[in-house]
């Protein structure tokens, strides 16, 4: 595989289309645009508070700190305090109830095809046994360090891979932790280096350095790795610049065909884009998977509200019709486990899927993507129409009317999980096909299955 990437560029700041990669990395896009649906852990030392990730450590980012927070309240609303205690959260981090195949037999169910695990977040604690820094899971002053478990990011991979599924590996660049991105000499504002890079080319080589080491041990130490998800978005040229080019190229040099998400930067590192918090309203041109979270938070937060399945489903749907992969997130509990709500709801998911996968896995966007409460998907030549009930209904109408595209003249329409074929005729040029509401296969949605004309 080559390791450079003669790419043709668009205009500056964007994300190239699939057809601008090299052979190669287009035949990885496209697997990877296979698997649909995943699952993204969010977790480390800062699930043991009511705060979101690590964010409240920036002085700047005020939205991330707010009086209904106990463990901001409780300091006296003193970020130096606030700073000093959450970096000692690693001294109470002990997820004595941790297994990791727990978490792959739900999403495997989930029908889920990969997973992405917060290997670093930006708080800098490393869930695995890295050699750069104390601040990490396997370190003695973390009392997990001495369950035979420890190395998390192996253990996680470990399990995911061993059901099936595909591994995303999240790091974020930006490191709060480090002394080289945010110094002792010099004030911390917000969630920059807190020193002038371009004067001060002694400390930013020792973060670019630091960096590339922990990236090597990612990429060297964890088996096959899919996907680098690369977080901290503001980790780019010209003022941090982290030499994403040899770095790109050391990681895909230990993993042979690894598709890189250098997030929000655009340009050729960021082989697929992720919106989060949000679907497109149309098909992107780039690969592109939706962040969204099960309940309000990214990670574990006591008394959280969750979606309801129903919400998931018909995200997942919308998502997919739309050319694009769903990237689920759920955030473990201190103790290891996972919330009952959340694993509530990918067996639930679940159930639906092992009826409707076929419309799901594999398939790609076909215009006009929707009509009405249909949503559309193709696969090998056949056409899925995603039924979705009405507001305030829970089944569809006896007749589902299809007008933009409809069967091919004396094809059958069938609906996954009914063994027989379904009456349907043309009426006024649109297609009614019968819908056996007695007989229903699943619950949340509904899969009409045909060639088009």
């Amino acid at each position: 595989m080559e390791e450079r990437l003669d790419i043709m560029h668009g205009d500056e700041g964007e994300a190239p289309g699939i057809e601008a990669y090299p052979e190669w990395l287009q035949k990885r896009l496209e697997w990877f645009q296979d698997l649909k649906f995943g699952l993204f852990l969010h977790w480390g030392v800062y699930c043991q508070w009511d705060c979101c990730e690590s964010w409240p450590l920036v002085p700047e980012d005020t939205w991330a700190r707010n009086d209904r927070m106990k463990c901001w309240t409780r300091r006296g609303k003193d970020i130096q305090r606030f700073q000093r205690d959450y970096w000692g959260l690693n001294k109470t981090f002990n997820p004595t109830q941790f297994d990791p195949a727990v978490w792959a037999d739900a999403a495997r169910y989930a029908g889920m095809k990969y997973v992405d695990f917060t290997t670093k977040h930006h708080d800098g604690f490393c869930m695995w046994d890295t050699r750069t820094t104390d601040y990490r899971v396997t370190h003695p002053d973390c009392p997990f360090h001495k369950d035979p478990r420890s190395n998390i990011v192996k253990e996680v991979f470990n399990a995911f891979r061993g059901k099936g599924l595909a591994i995303s590996c999240y790091f974020s660049k930006s490191d709060w932790k480090t002394p080289y991105y945010w110094s002792p000499d010099f004030p911390i504002v917000n969630r920059n280096p807190n020193y002038d890079t371009h004067a001060r080319p002694d400390i930013w080589a020792k973060f670019v350095d630091y960096v590339h080491h922990q990236i090597e041990e990612l990429m060297t130490g964890f088996g096959r790795i899919d996907v680098l998800w690369l977080d901290g978005g503001q980790v780019r040229p010209p003022d941090q610049d982290i030499d994403m080019p040899r770095m790109a190229a050391m990681a895909r040099t230990h993993q042979p065909g690894l598709i890189v998400a250098d997030r929000t930067v655009g340009g050729i590192y960021e082989n697929i884009v992720t919106p989060e918090h949000q679907i497109p309203d149309e098909p992107l041109k780039e690969v592109w998977e939706s962040c969204l979270t099960m309940s309000r938070n990214w990670k574990y937060s006591p008394n959280d509200t969750y979606k309801s399945t129903h919400k998931v489903l018909h995200m997942l749907i919308e998502i997919v019709s739309k050319g694009g992969n769903f990237l689920l997130g759920v955030g473990p509990k201190p103790d290891g486990t996972l919330p009952a709500d959340a694993l509530k709801r990918l067996r639930e998911i679940g159930d639906w899927m092992a009826v409707n996968a076929e419309a799901i896995h594999g398939t790609r966007a076909v215009a006009p993507y929707k009509e009405g409460n249909i949503r559309f998907t193709q696969k090998s030549g056949w056409v899925y129409a995603v039924v979705m009930p009405q507001p305030g209904e829970d089944q569809p109408s006896c007749y589902v009317t299809l007008t933009a595209l409809q069967p091919a003249e004396g094809t059958d329409v069938t609906l996954l999980g009914l063994p027989k074929p379904l009456a349907w005729r043309k009426e006024d040029g649109n297609a009614l096909v019968e819908i056996p509401t007695e007989t229903l296969p699943c619950q949340h949605a509904w899969v009409l299955k045909f060639t088009a004309r």
